[in-house]
């Protein structure tokens, strides 16, 4: 495959993580896409409709969603993107900006994401959302 296609993919798909809108986020993977997670807090799942569904509460409880590229390794149809993302997590009273480096291991079917793997630390999560003592 071509690591220019496997690029851009990459690419849209982090840029519609940001757009917080679930229909241009689903549209970037295939239908038969599998989300998996490393993270305890994380949950794996099958398929652009389930996917799709489980945003909507991503994307309300992660409010002012930011993911920003801090690295992109391509290699024909697979990816590896380190990333930031920033967000205010609305389970939390005090409300303050959360921020967190991860990174994805994307792979690229026809343009679309076909398998995510997601790495990232869920203690900073906890540590960045409790309440201050």
């Amino acid at each position: 495959m071509n690591g220019e296609l496997t690029r851009r993919a990459a690419e849209g798909y982090l840029a519609a993580l940001s757009s917080g809108d679930r229909d241009q986020i689903a549209s970037r993977v295939t239908e038969d896409f599998h989300n998996e997670h490393t993270s305890a807090l994380g949950r794996s799942l099958h398929g652009r409709a389930a996917y799709r569904e489980r945003l909507a509460d991503f994307l309300a409880e992660f409010e002012e969603l930011r993911y920003e590229c801090e690295d992109l390794v391509v290699e024909g149809d697979r990816a590896a993107l380190a990333y930031r993302m920033s967000f205010r997590w609305a389970g939390a009273a005090h409300r303050p900006l959360v921020r967190l480096r991860g990174v994805f291991r994307l792979r690229v079917r026809g343009g679309l994401i076909a398998h995510r793997v997601d790495y990232w630390d869920s203690a900073e999560f906890h540590r960045q959302t409790r309440p201050a003592e």
